[in-house]
């Protein structure tokens, strides 16, 4: 009977100290920048990374399996989704954010839009009510939302304060610029605006280091309420 009972209080130390642990850790990235607190759903339960978007999610331009949503998948321990669909406004991401993002028990969802609307003239007060709603959509359903910003220092700036805007607003992580260096760059680009496997690869980069600290922090999280 005591020798049980030692090894519970031992169980139970150990316990204590992981738990003490994971608070200290938590408090450690808070005080030092490396995630924002105000992020909703950071405890999360969902299963996969949803990338919701147009081309540059497909990866239209680049050889097969080397779109950003697939080389992300090799980063992270999680599955990721590539919900993309070439040509997407955001309006349309918007009729199909239930079957496309939704039933894939999203645990964050990356979602870039704004490219399409902006080529075809769509006024911008339009595309950023359509990127809000899906904001609380999402939201809506205890998931983590990632704005990529598609924006760069030439070319839909106004949508980048937009994206920064609402990021703010709604407690989302924004991913800056993925497309930075990259539209001016021939050797990482398919086309005019559609990257290549090289941009790609550079793009999945960037997005992983938008989330990996509030994919950490979300494993913390669900380690605590075990």
């Amino acid at each position: 009977m005591r020798k049980n009972s030692l090894e519970r209080k031992a169980k139970n130390a150990k316990d204590n100290f992981v738990i003490l642990w994971l608070c200290l850790l938590i408090l450690m990235c808070l005080f030092s920048g490396c995630v924002k607190s105000n992020i909703i759903n950071l405890e999360s339960q969902g299963k996969n990374i949803v990338c919701f978007g147009d081309s540059i999610t497909v990866g239209f331009g680049a050889q097969e399996g080397q779109d950003y949503p697939t080389a992300l998948a090799k980063m992270t321990k999680f599955p990721v989704i590539n919900a993309g669909i070439n040509g997407d406004i955001s309006s349309e991401g918007i009729k199909r954010i239930d079957t496309d993002v939704l039933s894939k028990e999203p645990l964050l969802v990356i979602v870039e839009f704004g490219g399409n609307d902006f080529l075809r003239k769509i006024p911008i007060e339009e595309t950023v009510r359509n990127i809000e709603e899906m904001i609380k959509i999402i939201q809506s359903k205890n998931a983590i939302v990632a704005i990529a910003d598609i924006s760069t220092f030439m070319v839909m700036s106004d949508y980048g304060k937009e994206f920064r805007r609402l990021s703010k607003k709604y407690g989302a992580i924004l991913i800056p610029g993925i497309l930075n260096g990259i539209i001016t760059d021939p050797e990482l680009k398919s086309d005019f605006v559609h990257p290549n496997s090289k941009g790609y690869q550079l793009i999945a980069h960037r997005v992983y280091r938008g989330i990996i600290p509030y994919l950490n922090q979300n494993a913390i999280l669900r380690r605590l309420k075990r």
